[in-house]
Protein backbone atom coordinates (compact mmCIF):
# COMPACT_ATOMS: atom_id res chain seq x y z
CA UNK A 1 0.00 0.00 0.00
CA UNK A 2 1.12 3.43 -1.38
CA UNK A 3 1.71 5.92 1.70
CA UNK A 4 3.62 8.83 0.02
CA UNK A 5 3.32 11.73 2.34
CA UNK A 6 2.69 9.76 5.73
CA UNK A 7 5.29 12.13 7.36
CA UNK A 8 4.51 15.54 6.21
CA UNK A 9 2.18 16.37 9.01
CA UNK A 10 4.85 16.32 11.61
CA UNK A 11 7.12 17.88 9.31
CA UNK A 12 4.55 20.94 8.89
CA UNK A 13 4.10 20.52 12.39
CA UNK A 14 8.04 21.13 12.68
CA UNK A 15 8.06 24.35 11.01
CA UNK A 16 5.04 25.66 12.54
CA UNK A 17 6.63 25.10 15.61
CA UNK A 18 9.85 27.09 14.27
CA UNK A 19 7.66 29.94 12.62
CA UNK A 20 6.07 30.49 16.29
CA UNK A 21 9.55 30.17 17.79
CA UNK A 22 11.21 32.71 15.72
CA UNK A 23 8.16 35.12 16.09
CA UNK A 24 8.53 34.88 19.90
CA UNK A 25 12.30 35.26 19.75
CA UNK A 26 11.57 38.36 17.07
CA UNK A 27 8.93 40.28 18.99
CA UNK A 28 10.76 41.12 22.72
CA UNK A 29 13.75 41.95 19.95
CA UNK A 30 11.47 45.05 18.46
CA UNK A 31 9.58 45.96 21.54
CA UNK A 32 13.45 46.69 23.61
CA UNK A 33 14.57 48.66 19.54
CA UNK A 34 11.00 50.86 20.35
CA UNK A 35 11.46 51.01 24.45
CA UNK A 36 15.27 51.87 23.79
CA UNK A 37 15.89 49.75 26.69
CA UNK A 38 16.74 46.02 27.50
CA UNK A 39 13.90 45.34 29.47
CA UNK A 40 10.97 42.14 29.85
CA UNK A 41 7.92 42.75 27.95
CA UNK A 42 6.66 40.00 29.85
CA UNK A 43 6.03 42.12 32.87
CA UNK A 44 3.36 44.21 30.56
CA UNK A 45 -0.02 42.83 30.32
CA UNK A 46 -0.77 44.60 27.08
CA UNK A 47 2.33 42.87 25.96
CA UNK A 48 0.41 39.09 26.61
CA UNK A 49 -2.51 39.38 24.51
CA UNK A 50 -0.81 41.30 21.89
CA UNK A 51 1.64 38.33 21.50
CA UNK A 52 -0.75 35.71 21.91
CA UNK A 53 -3.17 36.99 19.30
CA UNK A 54 0.18 37.75 17.00
CA UNK A 55 0.80 33.96 17.63
CA UNK A 56 -2.42 32.63 16.52
CA UNK A 57 -2.18 35.26 13.75
CA UNK A 58 0.40 33.22 12.43
CA UNK A 59 -0.45 29.48 12.89
CA UNK A 60 -4.22 30.72 11.00
CA UNK A 61 -2.73 32.48 7.95
CA UNK A 62 0.78 29.86 7.53
CA UNK A 63 -2.39 27.30 7.25
CA UNK A 64 -4.55 29.16 5.09
CA UNK A 65 -2.06 30.26 2.84
CA UNK A 66 -0.46 26.54 3.12
CA UNK A 67 2.84 28.30 3.25
CA UNK A 68 4.67 24.78 4.22
CA UNK A 69 3.85 22.80 0.35
CA UNK A 70 6.30 21.68 -0.81
CA UNK A 71 8.72 23.09 1.78
CA UNK A 72 11.18 20.39 1.53
CA UNK A 73 11.30 20.85 -2.28
CA UNK A 74 12.67 24.31 -2.24
CA UNK A 75 16.06 25.93 -2.81
CA UNK A 76 17.01 29.42 -0.39
CA UNK A 77 15.50 31.79 -2.72
CA UNK A 78 12.34 29.96 -2.96
CA UNK A 79 12.44 29.71 0.64
CA UNK A 80 13.23 33.23 1.29
CA UNK A 81 10.51 34.39 -0.97
CA UNK A 82 8.01 32.11 0.60
CA UNK A 83 9.11 33.67 4.35
CA UNK A 84 8.47 37.25 3.24
CA UNK A 85 5.37 36.29 1.78
CA UNK A 86 4.30 35.24 5.04
CA UNK A 87 5.42 38.02 7.08
CA UNK A 88 3.62 40.67 4.63
CA UNK A 89 0.39 38.43 5.34
CA UNK A 90 1.02 38.53 8.70
CA UNK A 91 1.30 41.75 9.05
CA UNK A 92 -1.51 42.76 6.72
CA UNK A 93 -4.20 40.34 8.70
CA UNK A 94 -2.42 41.14 11.83
CA UNK A 95 -3.25 45.52 11.17
CA UNK A 96 -6.67 44.44 9.74
CA UNK A 97 -7.60 42.09 12.75
CA UNK A 98 -7.07 44.63 15.16
CA UNK A 99 -8.83 47.79 12.87
CA UNK A 100 -12.05 45.20 13.13
CA UNK A 101 -12.14 44.23 16.85
CA UNK A 102 -11.45 48.51 17.25
CA UNK A 103 -8.67 47.40 19.55
CA UNK A 104 -6.78 50.56 20.83
CA UNK A 105 -3.94 49.62 18.13
CA UNK A 106 -1.47 52.35 18.73
CA UNK A 107 0.80 53.62 16.44
CA UNK A 108 3.80 52.32 18.64
CA UNK A 109 2.40 48.89 18.34
CA UNK A 110 1.97 49.00 14.79
CA UNK A 111 6.18 50.27 14.66
CA UNK A 112 7.12 47.41 16.94
CA UNK A 113 4.89 45.03 14.68
CA UNK A 114 6.71 46.53 11.93
CA UNK A 115 10.33 45.96 13.46
CA UNK A 116 9.46 42.58 14.27
CA UNK A 117 8.95 41.67 10.64
CA UNK A 118 12.78 42.01 9.76
CA UNK A 119 13.93 39.72 12.36
CA UNK A 120 11.12 37.07 12.17
CA UNK A 121 12.23 37.32 8.13
CA UNK A 122 15.64 36.28 9.27
CA UNK A 123 15.49 33.96 11.38
CA UNK A 124 12.71 31.64 10.38
CA UNK A 125 14.52 31.94 7.49
CA UNK A 126 17.58 30.54 8.93
CA UNK A 127 15.90 28.15 11.24
CA UNK A 128 14.09 26.74 8.13
CA UNK A 129 17.00 25.85 6.24
CA UNK A 130 18.65 23.64 9.41
CA UNK A 131 15.77 21.81 9.78
CA UNK A 132 15.20 21.07 6.23
CA UNK A 133 19.16 20.07 6.60
CA UNK A 134 18.42 17.80 9.64
CA UNK A 135 15.58 16.40 8.10
CA UNK A 136 17.74 15.02 5.22
CA UNK A 137 20.37 13.88 7.82
CA UNK A 138 17.89 11.91 9.56
CA UNK A 139 16.38 10.48 6.70
CA UNK A 140 19.37 8.60 4.99
CA UNK A 141 20.64 7.51 8.03
CA UNK A 142 17.32 5.51 9.29
CA UNK A 143 17.03 4.77 5.60
CA UNK A 144 13.89 6.51 4.96
CA UNK A 145 11.96 4.78 2.33
CA UNK A 146 14.45 2.18 0.40
CA UNK A 147 13.94 3.37 -3.52
CA UNK A 148 15.17 0.82 -6.59
CA UNK A 149 16.54 3.26 -9.33
CA UNK A 150 15.94 1.09 -12.39
CA UNK A 151 17.71 2.65 -15.65
CA UNK A 152 20.04 1.98 -18.41
CA UNK A 153 23.83 2.66 -18.60
CA UNK A 154 24.01 5.66 -20.55
CA UNK A 155 21.66 7.44 -18.50
CA UNK A 156 22.32 6.20 -15.19
CA UNK A 157 24.58 9.31 -13.86
CA UNK A 158 22.27 11.88 -15.32
CA UNK A 159 19.12 10.17 -13.66
CA UNK A 160 20.65 9.71 -10.11
CA UNK A 161 21.96 13.13 -10.33
CA UNK A 162 18.60 14.42 -10.52
CA UNK A 163 16.79 12.32 -8.10
CA UNK A 164 19.27 13.65 -5.25
CA UNK A 165 19.36 17.23 -6.41
CA UNK A 166 15.35 17.01 -5.98
CA UNK A 167 14.84 14.69 -3.18
CA UNK A 168 13.57 15.93 -0.49
CA UNK A 169 13.95 13.53 2.49
CA UNK A 170 10.85 11.02 1.21
CA UNK A 171 13.60 8.35 0.07
CA UNK A 172 17.00 7.21 -0.35
CA UNK A 173 18.21 5.21 -3.45
CA UNK A 174 19.31 1.64 -2.27
CA UNK A 175 20.83 0.83 -5.68
CA UNK A 176 20.81 0.74 -8.86
CA UNK A 177 19.25 -2.05 -11.83
CA UNK A 178 20.62 -1.19 -15.09
CA UNK A 179 18.87 -2.94 -17.94
CA UNK A 180 20.97 -2.75 -20.63
CA UNK A 181 24.27 -4.17 -19.88
CA UNK A 182 25.84 -6.33 -16.56
CA UNK A 183 27.28 -3.96 -14.94
CA UNK A 184 26.56 -5.51 -11.47
CA UNK A 185 29.00 -3.70 -8.55
CA UNK A 186 29.69 -1.00 -10.65
CA UNK A 187 28.75 2.55 -9.01
CA UNK A 188 27.19 5.65 -10.50
CA UNK A 189 27.22 9.02 -8.64
CA UNK A 190 28.23 6.50 -5.51
CA UNK A 191 24.97 4.43 -5.82
CA UNK A 192 25.58 0.37 -6.54
CA UNK A 193 24.28 -1.48 -9.14
CA UNK A 194 22.71 -4.47 -7.41
CA UNK A 195 21.24 -6.17 -10.35
CA UNK A 196 20.46 -6.70 -13.88
CA UNK A 197 17.07 -7.23 -15.90
CA UNK A 198 17.64 -10.95 -15.40
CA UNK A 199 18.23 -11.21 -11.76
CA UNK A 200 16.23 -8.10 -10.47
CA UNK A 201 13.10 -10.20 -9.36
CA UNK A 202 14.84 -12.56 -7.02
CA UNK A 203 17.22 -9.83 -5.96
CA UNK A 204 14.11 -7.09 -5.09
CA UNK A 205 12.31 -10.13 -3.55
CA UNK A 206 15.10 -10.93 -1.03
CA UNK A 207 15.72 -7.46 -0.08
CA UNK A 208 14.32 -4.13 1.96
CA UNK A 209 12.75 -2.10 -1.03
CA UNK A 210 9.96 0.02 -0.60
CA UNK A 211 9.90 1.96 -4.15
CA UNK A 212 10.79 1.61 -7.75
CA UNK A 213 11.59 4.25 -9.77
CA UNK A 214 12.09 3.52 -13.69
CA UNK A 215 13.54 5.83 -16.48
CA UNK A 216 15.02 3.96 -19.31
CA UNK A 217 16.72 6.03 -22.71
CA UNK A 218 14.01 6.25 -25.17
CA UNK A 219 16.47 4.09 -27.63
CA UNK A 220 16.16 0.90 -25.02
CA UNK A 221 13.63 -1.74 -24.72
CA UNK A 222 11.47 -1.18 -22.00
CA UNK A 223 11.37 -3.94 -19.01
CA UNK A 224 7.69 -4.64 -19.24
CA UNK A 225 8.26 -8.18 -17.96
CA UNK A 226 10.35 -6.47 -14.91
CA UNK A 227 7.84 -4.08 -14.29
CA UNK A 228 4.88 -6.90 -14.35
CA UNK A 229 7.20 -8.90 -11.51
CA UNK A 230 7.44 -5.51 -9.28
CA UNK A 231 3.81 -5.17 -9.62
CA UNK A 232 3.14 -9.23 -8.14
CA UNK A 233 5.54 -8.20 -5.49
CA UNK A 234 3.18 -5.28 -4.67
CA UNK A 235 5.78 -2.68 -4.81
CA UNK A 236 5.12 0.95 -5.49
CA UNK A 237 6.47 1.90 -9.02
CA UNK A 238 7.11 5.12 -10.49
CA UNK A 239 7.72 5.21 -14.37
CA UNK A 240 8.40 8.54 -15.78
CA UNK A 241 5.73 9.82 -17.25
CA UNK A 242 7.13 10.64 -20.60
CA UNK A 243 8.48 6.97 -21.33
CA UNK A 244 5.63 4.31 -20.01
CA UNK A 245 3.73 2.74 -22.78
CA UNK A 246 1.77 1.06 -20.42
CA UNK A 247 -1.53 0.78 -18.25
CA UNK A 248 -2.16 -1.40 -15.51
CA UNK A 249 -5.21 -2.29 -13.59
CA UNK A 250 -4.47 -2.03 -9.92
CA UNK A 251 -4.14 2.09 -8.80
CA UNK A 252 -2.67 4.75 -10.63
CA UNK A 253 -1.71 8.64 -9.79
CA UNK A 254 0.03 11.15 -11.61
CA UNK A 255 2.91 12.64 -9.30
CA UNK A 256 6.52 13.82 -8.85
CA UNK A 257 9.18 12.58 -7.64
CA UNK A 258 12.72 14.12 -7.63
CA UNK A 259 11.57 16.57 -9.86
CA UNK A 260 10.34 13.98 -12.77
CA UNK A 261 6.42 13.46 -13.38
CA UNK A 262 6.00 9.71 -13.09
CA UNK A 263 2.84 7.22 -13.53
CA UNK A 264 3.16 5.64 -9.61
CA UNK A 265 1.05 2.36 -9.45
CA UNK A 266 0.61 0.56 -5.95
CA UNK A 267 -1.79 -2.25 -5.06
CA UNK A 268 -3.67 0.52 -2.94
CA UNK A 269 -3.12 4.00 -2.25
CA UNK A 270 -3.91 5.58 1.43
CA UNK A 271 -4.07 9.56 1.54
CA UNK A 272 -2.24 11.16 4.86
CA UNK A 273 -5.50 11.90 6.78
CA UNK A 274 -6.04 7.91 6.42
CA UNK A 275 -2.46 7.53 7.57
CA UNK A 276 -2.67 10.08 10.30
CA UNK A 277 -5.62 8.04 11.51
CA UNK A 278 -4.19 4.65 11.37
CA UNK A 279 -0.89 5.70 12.83
CA UNK A 280 -2.52 7.67 15.63
CA UNK A 281 -4.97 4.55 16.03
CA UNK A 282 -1.59 2.80 16.44
CA UNK A 283 -0.36 5.10 19.25
CA UNK A 284 -3.52 4.98 21.88
CA UNK A 285 -3.94 1.67 20.89
CA UNK A 286 -0.45 0.65 21.91
CA UNK A 287 0.18 2.87 24.84
CA UNK A 288 -3.05 1.03 26.45
CA UNK A 289 -1.56 -2.74 25.16
CA UNK A 290 2.04 -1.58 27.19
CA UNK A 291 -0.07 -0.54 30.05
CA UNK A 292 -1.88 -3.99 30.14
CA UNK A 293 1.85 -5.80 29.30
CA UNK A 294 3.11 -4.05 32.64
CA UNK A 295 -0.48 -5.47 34.78
CA UNK A 296 -0.01 -8.62 32.98
CA UNK A 297 3.55 -8.97 33.63
CA UNK A 298 3.07 -8.73 37.68
CA UNK A 299 1.14 -12.09 36.93
CA UNK A 300 2.52 -13.76 33.59
CA UNK A 301 6.32 -13.25 34.55
CA UNK A 302 6.20 -15.22 37.68
CA UNK A 303 4.25 -18.41 36.31
CA UNK A 304 6.87 -18.21 33.35
CA UNK A 305 9.65 -18.16 35.27
CA UNK A 306 8.22 -21.00 37.55
CA UNK A 307 7.47 -23.41 35.18
CA UNK A 308 10.51 -22.34 32.89
CA UNK A 309 13.55 -21.12 34.09
CA UNK A 310 14.86 -18.66 31.69
CA UNK A 311 14.06 -15.06 30.68
CA UNK A 312 10.35 -13.87 30.65
CA UNK A 313 9.92 -12.22 26.86
CA UNK A 314 11.34 -14.00 23.75
CA UNK A 315 11.98 -11.71 20.51
CA UNK A 316 13.06 -12.60 17.07
CA UNK A 317 14.11 -11.34 14.29
CA UNK A 318 10.82 -11.24 11.85
CA UNK A 319 10.63 -9.04 8.10
CA UNK A 320 8.51 -6.42 8.35
CA UNK A 321 7.05 -3.67 5.91
CA UNK A 322 8.94 -4.49 2.27
CA UNK A 323 11.67 -6.35 3.76
CA UNK A 324 12.78 -4.18 6.55
CA UNK A 325 13.26 -6.86 9.43
CA UNK A 326 12.97 -5.97 13.05
CA UNK A 327 12.91 -7.80 16.33
CA UNK A 328 9.50 -9.22 17.63
CA UNK A 329 8.48 -9.61 21.09
CA UNK A 330 6.36 -11.87 22.57
CA UNK A 331 6.46 -13.00 26.56
CA UNK A 332 8.11 -16.45 26.07
CA UNK A 333 5.94 -19.66 25.75
CA UNK A 334 8.86 -21.87 24.70
CA UNK A 335 11.64 -23.69 26.02
CA UNK A 336 14.65 -21.72 25.92
CA UNK A 337 16.04 -23.82 23.46
CA UNK A 338 13.04 -24.10 21.50
CA UNK A 339 14.34 -22.22 18.51
CA UNK A 340 17.39 -24.73 18.08
CA UNK A 341 14.70 -27.92 18.40
CA UNK A 342 12.64 -26.14 15.70
CA UNK A 343 14.19 -28.20 12.84
CA UNK A 344 13.82 -31.69 14.43
CA UNK A 345 10.04 -30.97 14.29
CA UNK A 346 9.28 -29.84 10.57
CA UNK A 347 8.42 -32.72 9.34
CA UNK A 348 4.82 -32.36 11.54
CA UNK A 349 4.41 -29.06 10.16
CA UNK A 350 0.77 -28.60 8.42
CA UNK A 351 1.71 -25.79 6.27
CA UNK A 352 2.66 -27.26 3.13
CA UNK A 353 6.48 -25.94 1.51
CA UNK A 354 7.35 -24.66 4.86
CA UNK A 355 6.17 -21.44 4.61
CA UNK A 356 4.66 -20.96 8.17
CA UNK A 357 5.26 -23.39 11.10
CA UNK A 358 1.82 -25.01 12.64
CA UNK A 359 1.83 -28.43 14.22
CA UNK A 360 -0.18 -30.26 16.43
CA UNK A 361 1.60 -31.22 19.22
CA UNK A 362 4.22 -28.93 20.07
CA UNK A 363 6.60 -30.81 22.78
CA UNK A 364 8.48 -27.19 22.74
CA UNK A 365 5.76 -25.25 24.47
CA UNK A 366 5.85 -24.86 28.37
CA UNK A 367 3.86 -27.48 29.84
CA UNK A 368 2.79 -29.05 27.09
CA UNK A 369 2.47 -33.13 26.73
CA UNK A 370 0.70 -35.77 25.65
CA UNK A 371 -1.28 -37.99 28.41
CA UNK A 372 -1.52 -42.18 28.43
CA UNK A 373 -4.80 -41.31 27.04
CA UNK A 374 -3.62 -39.37 23.70
CA UNK A 375 -5.06 -36.34 24.80
CA UNK A 376 -2.47 -33.36 24.71
CA UNK A 377 -2.42 -30.73 27.99
CA UNK A 378 -1.51 -27.21 27.00
CA UNK A 379 -0.27 -25.98 29.76
CA UNK A 380 0.85 -22.65 30.72
CA UNK A 381 2.11 -22.27 27.11
CA UNK A 382 -0.93 -23.65 25.37
CA UNK A 383 -2.96 -20.82 27.80
CA UNK A 384 -1.30 -17.96 26.83
CA UNK A 385 -1.31 -18.58 23.56
CA UNK A 386 -5.26 -19.75 23.03
CA UNK A 387 -5.73 -16.71 24.33
CA UNK A 388 -3.07 -14.56 22.73
CA UNK A 389 -1.45 -13.34 25.97
CA UNK A 390 2.24 -14.35 24.64
CA UNK A 391 0.99 -11.54 21.65
CA UNK A 392 0.79 -8.61 24.26
CA UNK A 393 4.64 -7.27 23.99
CA UNK A 394 3.90 -6.57 20.31
CA UNK A 395 2.62 -3.23 21.38
CA UNK A 396 5.62 -2.34 22.10
CA UNK A 397 6.47 -3.27 18.25
CA UNK A 398 3.42 -0.98 17.58
CA UNK A 399 4.84 2.09 19.12
CA UNK A 400 7.93 1.54 17.87
CA UNK A 401 6.27 2.17 14.14
CA UNK A 402 7.58 -1.59 13.28
CA UNK A 403 3.84 -2.81 13.57
CA UNK A 404 0.38 -1.64 13.30
CA UNK A 405 -2.45 -2.98 15.16
CA UNK A 406 -4.20 -4.50 12.10
CA UNK A 407 -1.88 -5.72 9.50
CA UNK A 408 0.15 -9.05 7.99
CA UNK A 409 1.57 -11.75 10.08
CA UNK A 410 5.38 -10.78 9.98
CA UNK A 411 7.51 -13.47 8.67
CA UNK A 412 10.50 -15.18 10.20
CA UNK A 413 13.84 -15.17 8.19
CA UNK A 414 13.61 -18.49 6.80
CA UNK A 415 9.59 -18.65 5.75
CA UNK A 416 10.70 -14.99 4.10
CA UNK A 417 14.09 -16.54 2.01
CA UNK A 418 11.43 -19.07 0.48
CA UNK A 419 8.57 -16.34 -0.68
CA UNK A 420 8.04 -16.62 -4.68
CA UNK A 421 6.96 -13.19 -6.37
CA UNK A 422 3.47 -13.06 -5.12
CA UNK A 423 4.46 -13.61 -1.91
CA UNK A 424 6.19 -10.75 -1.78
CA UNK A 425 2.70 -8.80 -1.51
CA UNK A 426 1.36 -9.61 1.71
CA UNK A 427 4.06 -7.25 2.99
CA UNK A 428 3.34 -4.63 0.98
CA UNK A 429 1.85 -2.45 4.79
CA UNK A 430 3.36 -3.18 8.05
CA UNK A 431 2.44 -6.35 9.72
CA UNK A 432 -0.14 -5.89 12.53
CA UNK A 433 -0.94 -7.85 15.52
CA UNK A 434 -4.09 -8.92 13.99
CA UNK A 435 -5.16 -9.09 10.67
CA UNK A 436 -7.94 -10.38 8.33
CA UNK A 437 -6.58 -14.22 8.16
CA UNK A 438 -6.13 -14.34 11.95
CA UNK A 439 -9.99 -13.69 12.31
CA UNK A 440 -10.50 -16.03 9.81
CA UNK A 441 -9.74 -19.19 11.87
CA UNK A 442 -6.37 -19.26 11.56
CA UNK A 443 -6.05 -22.30 13.18
CA UNK A 444 -7.82 -23.81 10.97
CA UNK A 445 -6.16 -22.56 7.68
CA UNK A 446 -3.35 -24.45 6.48
CA UNK A 447 -2.52 -23.34 2.69
CA UNK A 448 -0.20 -20.69 2.58
CA UNK A 449 -1.52 -19.47 -0.75
CA UNK A 450 -4.88 -19.17 1.03
CA UNK A 451 -3.43 -16.91 3.94
CA UNK A 452 -1.53 -14.69 0.44
CA UNK A 453 -4.83 -14.43 -0.69
CA UNK A 454 -6.69 -13.03 2.69
CA UNK A 455 -3.61 -10.61 3.03
CA UNK A 456 -3.95 -9.08 -0.19
CA UNK A 457 -7.31 -9.11 0.18
CA UNK A 458 -6.87 -6.98 3.10
CA UNK A 459 -3.97 -4.92 1.33
CA UNK A 460 -6.63 -4.38 -1.64
CA UNK A 461 -9.66 -3.07 0.34
CA UNK A 462 -7.84 -1.26 3.39
CA UNK A 463 -10.29 1.50 4.84
CA UNK A 464 -10.39 3.10 8.43
CA UNK A 465 -13.62 0.82 8.93
CA UNK A 466 -12.22 -2.16 7.81
CA UNK A 467 -9.32 -2.36 10.54
CA UNK A 468 -12.09 -1.42 13.27
CA UNK A 469 -13.72 -4.01 11.99
CA UNK A 470 -11.53 -6.86 12.03
CA UNK A 471 -10.41 -5.01 15.79
CA UNK A 472 -13.77 -6.08 16.78
CA UNK A 473 -13.86 -9.96 15.68
CA UNK A 474 -10.42 -9.93 17.24
CA UNK A 475 -12.05 -9.11 20.56
CA UNK A 476 -14.81 -11.26 19.98
CA UNK A 477 -12.62 -14.31 18.97
CA UNK A 478 -10.44 -13.93 21.79
CA UNK A 479 -13.51 -14.02 24.35
CA UNK A 480 -14.83 -16.74 22.61
CA UNK A 481 -11.57 -18.58 23.14
CA UNK A 482 -11.85 -17.67 27.22
CA UNK A 483 -15.06 -18.66 27.20
CA UNK A 484 -14.31 -22.71 25.69
CA UNK A 485 -11.54 -23.25 27.95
Amino acid sequence: MYQKGVQSWIKHLDFIIIDVFCLNIALPIAFMIQAQAFINPYVYSEYHRFAFILNAIVIVVALLSRAYKNILRRNRSQELLAVIKLCMLVFLSSVTFFSLIQDSFSMESRNTLLATMPFFIALSFCMRLINKKVIQIRNRKSLGHAMLVVTTSNIADKVIQTLMDNEYGHYTIAGLIIVDKNLVGKRFKGIPVVADVNNAADYVCREWVDEVFIDVHRNAKYPLKLISEFETMGLAIHERLAKTPRFSEKKQLVEKIGGYTVLTTTLNYAAPWQLFIKRTFDIIGGIIGCIGMGLLLIVVGPLIKIKSPGPIFFSQERVGKNGKRFKLYKFRTMDVDAEERKQELMAQNRVKDGMMFKIEYDERIIGCRKLPNGKIKKGLGGWLRRLSVDEVPQFLNVLKGDMSLVGTRPPTVDEWEKYELHHRARLAIKPGITGMWQVSGRSKITDFEQVVKLDTKYIREWRILLDVKILLKTVVTVFKREGSM
